[in-house]
């Protein structure tokens, strides 16, 4: 497989710069990685990767997706991303390296990669991100088979915000479907998985915008509020250098879940990366967050290899 080239050592200085100011303004930040990785991202290897783009999910214009796939023979793992904008903002093309980074990596390992777009806030309010995630994985189950995909090992993976509303189709019934979530696993990347808008939130008005004021139903609409035993298998992963609370909330997550099943989950803490790079650094010459995510994949579905072993 072509590997990607090395990061270059002027972008890991600039990761180091930056990091521990990340917080004291995201939104500059956040530029400033997109502007660094999409010149690297646009040299990045993508040699036989098809991308089939604009599918339509709903029939909002901002339901719809891309499929990213190595070829339409087989029968492949699936990895369906959402991606993040705290809420109000976001595109599943942040730059036009990011966020297809995310896909092409997983398309090059061999899985099948889906690039969700959803509706936004204000004008759409909380429960209308889970609903297009339910939305998104509906059309997963019944079309991926077309281009290649197993609709029975569909892994949903959500970054910031995005990882907000996936893990509320994943871990809430309420937005579910009679016969269940369909996923085989949950990869939270960065989420911001309970809502808040206390003033260490620089977003919390992002939050209110989606959430609503009343700080009364936050802890009910928060996903990790919904985590718990019957959960789908979950990996959480999160940045050293984070938006405020979000690396709180992903050890609330694992900390949940762990006690609910008995078991930590798969957990990936990302050294002297912050909340944009930790997604922006696929397909760029580190792969280690990859590696893990991959090797969550594998063990889940080793795991269920041997539960339907038993049952024979």
């Amino acid at each position: 497989m072509e590997q990607a080239p090395p990061i270059p050592d002027s972008l890991r200085q600039l990761l180091a710069d930056i990091g521990p100011r990340w917080g004291q303004d995201v939104a500059a930040n956040v530029r400033r990685m997109v502007d660094a990785y999409s010149p690297i991202l646009a040299a990045a290897p993508k040699h036989g990767v098809e991308v089939v783009r604009n599918l339509a999910y709903g029939q909002d214009e901002r339901q719809v997706l891309d499929i990213y796939t190595p070829g339409h023979a087989g029968s492949r793992p699936v990895v369906l991303f959402v991606h993040g904008g705290a809420f109000v903002d976001g595109h599943r093309d942040r730059s036009p390296e990011v966020y297809a980074n995310v896909l092409y990596y997983f398309a090059r390992q061999g899985c099948v990669g889906v690039n969700m777009e959803y509706r936004l806030a204000p004008a759409h309010t909380y429960p209308s991100g889970t609903q297009d995630v339910a939305g998104a994985v509906a059309w997963v189950r019944e079309n991926i088979g077309q281009y290649g995909g197993d609709p029975g090992r569909i892994y949903l993976m959500g970054h910031s915000a995005g990882a907000a509303h996936a893990a509320s189709y994943a871990y809430d019934g309420r937005h579910q479907p009679a016969d269940g979530h369909g996923l085989a696993g949950l990869i939270v990347v960065s989420g911001r998985v309970r809502a808040e808008n206390i003033a260490e939130n620089p977003n919390a008005r992002k939050v209110e915008a989606y959430y609503g004021t009343d700080a009364a139903r936050y802890d009910d609409v928060s996903a990790v509020t919904h985590a718990g035993a019957h959960s789908p298998p979950t990996m959480v992963a999160y940045a050293e250098y984070e938006n405020p609370l979000i690396d709180l909330y992903c050890l609330e997550l694992a900390n949940r879940l762990a006690a609910a099943k008995r078991r930590s989950p798969r957990m990936a803490y990302a050294r002297g990366h912050n909340h944009t790079s930790i997604i922006a650094h696929f397909n760029a010459g580190e792969d280690w967050l990859g590696r893990e995510i991959m090797a969550f994949i594998q063990d889940t579905q080793d795991t269920q290899d041997r539960a339907r072993q038993t049952l024979r």
